[in-house]
């Protein structure tokens, strides 16, 4: 699901650099991998454990940001001759790397998931497998998990099959590059049928009451020796390519529902307050929002180029904060076992070097097909595998605001008196001299403290920057 992005790109950025690398010590940041696993990790590189089916003769392709090198998926697609399509998507084996109750497994356990900052990551796993031999790179053969999926014509899953194959990519592609072949008429065949499906699964994810967040990329840009913000839009590539991870984290969760052993990424409906404030927000940012309007159906409506809409978009992630784990086996029936954004069953399955749950998924979902029992070292994980995914997503969670945060106070510190024109887009219901403001130039949302009268809610109104340390990670402002 969507998160806040960010990278640091431009000139030199040393105070923001000096106050990230405090951020990470304060929150327990993990930092070196011990030398056991990278010991460890080098000689899995040298000898995983390699699947006997050969798939290499498919013309896999990846599609990821440009800089990417720890490669999850590849994919190939064709239309069957019977009507409809078939979808081949390779997940990295992590697995055949990773010896269950080795320093590897123990290490990943310890991290959950790779941290992102804007001047680098701290991965899950050591960049000799993550960037090297378990990376689905171009013209390597890798390990890999391959889901077959079959879809009728109109983008419907009618069969499921995943099981260990070598593969080989032939191609890496970046959104930018995908979106402009296809836009062009240039694209290969099966690229260009990214399109097609893409569009077929946005269309039944409509159908069924899912959401899918065009959320804006927050970019910090330095220039001439200060900084600015920028948001890089999702382009309609994005979302066709991330419409068949989800489609397969679909199909798992069927998998594995079916099997009676699982484990589901499941989040509850939003409460009402939580829509009652993106609606003050649309009113707010003036995005007109009908009474019998449903959220799913704004969202769809909105577009992220328009400023007032990325803001509104970036607050709609405030719905996603409920989201878990939900273990289950002996057959029961697991509860909750719906995604209330997706609007289905499903499982984090397509992302293993970045996130520990979705190696146990995926062998999971290999016993299923298989019709047997799954490896004792994933079964015996489920029950603890809930409780430390949350952990590592607080962490992961912390890490973003904080970055944020540091990253507004780093481009507002040397702009302290100055004025802005900002809409208040929420009010605290209790303290009405407290909210919250959007400034239009440069994109920064912001904490705001009136003296004397109360807030406006919707208004533009002119603040003045009173705080901004970096050091602190805080921006204050306070109405003209």
């Amino acid at each position: 699901m969507p998160r806040r992005h960010m990278h640091m790109a431009g000139a030199d950025g040393a105070v923001l650099r000096a106050a990230l690398g405090d951020l990470r010590i304060r929150l327990g940041v993990p930092a070196a991998f011990p030398a056991e696993v990278l010991a460890e990790a080098e000689r899995a590189a040298a000898a995983p454990r390699m699947p006997s089916e050969d798939m290499t003769g498919l013309p896999f392709f990846t599609v990821d940001p440009p800089s990417s090198v720890d490669l999850d998926q590849a994919m190939h697609l064709v239309k069957r001759s019977t009507g409809g399509y078939r979808v081949h998507y390779a997940i990295a084996d992590v697995a055949a790397f990773v010896d269950p109750g080795g320093a590897l497994d123990a290490e990943a356990h310890r991290r959950v998931a790779t941290l992102y900052f804007p001047d680098g990551k701290v991965p899950l796993h050591p960049p000799v497998l993550s960037e090297g031999a378990a990376s689905l790179l171009p013209e390597r053969t890798r390990p890999a998990l391959v889901w077959r999926l079959d879809l009728d014509a109109e983008g419907r899953v009618e069969t499921t099959d995943v099981r260990r194959a070598l593969v080989r990519s032939r191609a890496r592609l970046d959104y930018a590059g995908v979106q402009k072949a296809v836009d062009t008429g240039t694209a290969e065949p099966s690229v260009a049928l990214l399109k097609e499906i893409g569009i077929l699964r946005e269309a039944l994810e409509a159908e069924r009451g899912g959401i899918s967040l065009n959320v804006p990329e927050q970019e910090v840009v330095a220039r001439d020796g200060s900084y600015s913000l920028a948001y890089r839009v999702p382009l309609p590539a994005d979302g066709w390519n991330a419409q068949i991870s989800l489609m397969t984290g679909m199909a798992a969760a069927d998998l594995m529902l079916a099997a009676g052993t699982g484990i589901l990424r499941t989040l509850p409906a939003a409460p009402d307050g939580a829509v009652g404030r993106l609606r003050r927000a649309a009113k707010a940012l003036r995005i007109e929002w009908p009474h019998h309007v449903p959220y799913a159906a704004l969202v769809r409506s909105l577009d992220p180029r328009v400023p007032a809409h990325a803001a509104f978009l970036q607050e709609c992630t405030t719905l996603l904060r409920g989201a878990g784990y939900t273990a289950f086996t002996g057959g029961r029936t697991p509860d909750p076992a719906l995604h209330a954004a997706v609007a289905a069953p499903y499982a984090h399955c397509t992302a293993p070097l970045r996130r520990l749950v979705d190696r146990y998924a995926g062998e999971l979902c290999l016993a299923a097909v298989a019709g047997a029992e799954p490896p004792a070292w994933a079964a015996e994980a489920l029950e603890a595998l809930p409780q430390e995914m949350a952990q590592g997503s607080r962490l992961a969670n912390a890490v973003e605001r904080e970055c944020v945060d540091l990253v507004e106070a780093a481009l507002l510190k040397d702009r302290v008196g100055e004025t802005f024109e900002a809409t208040v887009i929420d009010v605290k219901e209790h303290e009405p001299l407290v909210g919250t403001v959007h400034l239009e130039d440069p994109a920064v949302v912001g904490r705001v403290e009136s003296g004397h009268a109360g807030l406006p809610l919707g208004d533009r109104i002119r603040v003045r920057l009173t705080h901004a340390d970096p050091g602190t990670a805080k921006v204050l402002f306070a109405p003209v």
